[in-house]
């Protein structure tokens, strides 16, 4: 589905949130399809799941009834299309009716916490790159206990290979990477001819990040967009570590990158005031950690996405590197460059 509407995608299916970002049509298209198939598997009874959009603007905003018209059109399709490739059963290609996509959009309302099991979701993350034909993810985190143990992201737009993400060769394009606890980070590739079908001549391949000896060597990521982080201070940093590589790309597909040794260092610094989501980093950094890496604040406390929606008691930014040895310095140099 996401693939599809970004090939086509018209002004029409585009709404702006109150914050001024973008949500599309498969930003919805993608959380009504991911929270119809974990119901499908696990049942609806104690079904728990924190993600990006409500259907308040959907129902509410001009243009927004006739969007929720072409979503319910589109998801209706997508299952429809994934019957024909056999990855449903017929039983399983049922007609949504407008108000049923309403409600599987609404049940992404959970507040999370400490306790009991949920589904963190960011349908599109990345919407500004996904506009614009660039990266975006479809990220999936598990949380158990307040603490993340299997995450999931889909980056249709990222080659297996080429890190900068400017592959022309549509068979060497979709990054899949899956994670759980103790058990490492795979990837395998995603067809881009069938758009939501996995390949089914490619094989899971465990990733490890890369094993960095000389910091100056390290290939440094940020957000593409500097409304996202402080560029500024990531240059700063880069060139207090002597380094000189920077790779600018948006959505959780850095954390995809790192995972894979395509790059060494990731940091954001959000604008002050600004307080993260867990949506936006709970599946990239399983697929960090379990493939060698390390995550923490820009003071180098552990995420803690016991919180509810928002991870409420990160300092600074967020840090990711590739080679723990290296986080420590990174971490100093962040301190020594803040204003």
């Amino acid at each position: 589905l996401t693939a599809n509407v970004q090939r086509r995608l018209a002004s029409s299916e585009t709404l702006s949130k109150d914050d001024a970002s973008p949500v599309t049509v498969a930003d919805y298209g993608s959380q009504v399809l991911v929270a119809w198939a974990l119901q499908k598997q696990l049942g609806v009874q104690g079904f728990s799941m924190v993600a990006e959009e409500d259907s308040t603007d959907l129902t509410s905003k001009e243009g927004g009834p006739a969007m929720l018209t072409r979503l319910t059109q589109l998801v209706n399709e997508s299952i429809e299309e994934a019957c024909s490739m056999g990855l449903l059963t017929p039983q399983d290609g049922q007609v949504l009716a407008e108000e049923d996509v309403v409600a599987l959009i609404d049940q992404g309302d959970s507040q999370g916490g400490k306790e009991g099991r949920h589904w963190v979701l960011d349908p599109i993350d990345g919407t500004r790159g996904f506009v614009r034909g660039d990266q975006y993810a479809i990220a999936l985190g598990r949380l158990h206990e307040g603490k993340v143990v299997m995450g999931v992201l889909g980056c249709p737009n990222l080659p297996m290979t080429d890190d900068a993400g400017t592959s022309n060769d549509p068979d060497a394009v979709g990054s899949l990477f899956v994670a759980t606890q103790g058990e490492g980070t795979y990837i395998r590739h995603i067809g881009e001819a069938t758009a939501s079908q996995l390949d089914p001549s490619s094989t899971w391949a465990r990733v490890t990040t890369n094993p960095l000896v000389a910091i100056e060597d390290a290939v440094f990521c940020e957000s593409y967009e500097s409304r996202h982080s402080d560029h500024t201070l990531t240059e700063r940093v880069k060139v207090a570590a002597g380094a000189s590589s920077v790779l600018r790309m948006d959505s959780q597909a850095k954390y995809g990158v790192l995972s894979r040794g395509g790059s060494d260092v990731y940091m954001r610094f959000p604008p002050k005031g600004y307080v993260e989501k867990i949506w936006d980093h709970a599946a990239g950094m399983i697929c960090v950690t379990e493939a060698g890496g390390m995550v923490t604040d820009a003071q180098g406390n552990e995420l803690d996405f016991s919180e509810g929606r928002f991870l409420r008691s990160m300092k600074q930014g967020i840090v990711a590197t590739g080679n723990s040895v290296h986080h420590a310095p990174i971490l100093r140099f962040i301190l020594q460059n803040s204003a």
